[in-house]
């Protein structure tokens, strides 16, 4: 009888440790203009080379929230600090597929989601005049004052959802656009990429 309650007793604090231990259960990535997780999707397949894992679960590039200020480091802001998914900080040379925008004009940003979370926003960064395309993305080369910013009140996202910018403009050529989704109930927050071309 005592040996037991001692079981129980060990299964029960293994399992506290396991259930805090798991990730969030909110997933989403930028479907268009296709964020780099959309175009490693395995369904999409549109760019030519491996992207690895992130090919199968474009929805969970998840990584700690507070950007700028925390978040992941430098040259990881793409894969949210996840090395699972670093070929999403992979430039291959500025190779990555571009939407063309046009500064001062409207640019749709819509969201996929595989389970909603409660959300504190969503904002978008994007690089600064001059970013060199062939090289990882750095809190240097972002314009750090989003160009975008949605405020959610903490409630839950729908399956999609749009946000409508402006693009900033002092922009040419090659630049990326960092759209960061913060979720408001755990340390998290969820990290697109999207190329677009001036």
């Amino acid at each position: 009888m005592r040996t037991r309650h001692i079981v129980a007793a060990v299964a029960a604090a293994l399992a506290i440790p396991l259930t805090l231990a798991s990730p969030a259960s909110s997933h989403g990535w930028i479907s268009t203009p296709p964020s780099r997780a959309a175009l490693c999707d395995v369904h999409t397949s549109a760019v030519p080379w491996d992207c690895g894992d992130i090919q199968w679960e474009p929805q969970s590039v998840e990584g700690p929230k507070g950007f700028p200020s925390l978040g992941p480091s430098d040259g990881t802001i793409c894969a949210g600090g996840n090395s699972r998914f670093a070929e999403l900080d992979d430039p291959h040379g500025g190779a990555w597929p571009t939407t063309p925008v046009t500064a001062g004009q409207p640019l749709t940003f819509t969201w996929t989601f595989t389970a909603r979370h409660a959300t504190t926003d969503f904002r978008y960064y994007m690089t600064k005049p001059g970013y060199d395309a062939s090289r990882p993305v750095t809190r240097a080369d972002l314009d750090l004052t989003p160009f975008l910013t949605v405020p959610y009140g903490g409630k839950q996202v729908p399956s999609t959802l749009s946000h409508t910018a402006t693009v900033p403009s002092g922009r040419t050529g090659h630049q990326v656009v960092v759209a960061v989704w913060t979720i408001s109930d755990t340390g998290n927050a969820f990290y697109s990429c999207s190329d677009v071309r001036f």
